[in-house]
């Protein structure tokens, strides 16, 4: 049996290696932002929780604050 799921999670990982690396860009940017802003509950939330980059998503688009330099065009 052990060899039959080893065989079976060889078949998942070209599946699950751009999920984690989803996952952990997402989670870095929003971390990052959170740590920058000081909000400490958001980013033990994004650090617990796995979502597939949903949670940090939904941080940056709707909870950071977006840079007037960068809005701008400056």
């Amino acid at each position: 049996m052990p060899a039959e799921q080893a065989a079976g999670l060889a078949k998942l990982a070209p599946l699950l290696l751009p999920l984690i690396a989803w996952e952990v860009l997402w989670k870095g940017i929003a971390m990052w932002k959170a740590a920058r802003r000081d909000e400490v509950l958001w980013f033990i939330a994004i650090f617990v929780l796995n979502t597939l980059g949903i949670l940090p998503i939904v941080y940056i688009a709707f909870f950071a604050p977006r840079r007037p330099d960068l809005v701008s065009g400056q």
